[in-house]
């Protein structure tokens, strides 16, 4: 049986065949995949992902309006549309 901290879904099994010609099992920690902007899907670039639990809290996530959620291309435009009126 596997120790407890490898038995959480938020580590892969990885099959592994050793020279000696037995499979062992292998544990490594999940990758995140990349955030995306809501609108137009481009990839955030402010937005860390990996090893997440590593960083402190301001780290984690960007403090600007709509920080890790829309990218800065999208949010201008949201801008200039309500400034001007339209919704």
């Amino acid at each position: 049986m596997p120790k407890p901290q490898f038995r959480s879904r938020s580590y892969r099994k990885i099959h592994i065949r050793t020279p000696s010609g037995e499979s062992t099992l292998h544990f490594e920690r999940r990758k995140n995949k990349l955030a995306h902007c809501a609108m137009c899907g481009n990839p955030l670039n402010a937005v860390k992902t990996n090893k997440i639990y590593s960083f402190s809290l301001s780290e984690k996530r960007p403090e600007g309006p709509f920080g890790g959620y829309l990218c800065h291309k999208c949010l201008e435009n949201l801008i200039k549309l309500s400034v001007r009126g339209i919704s």
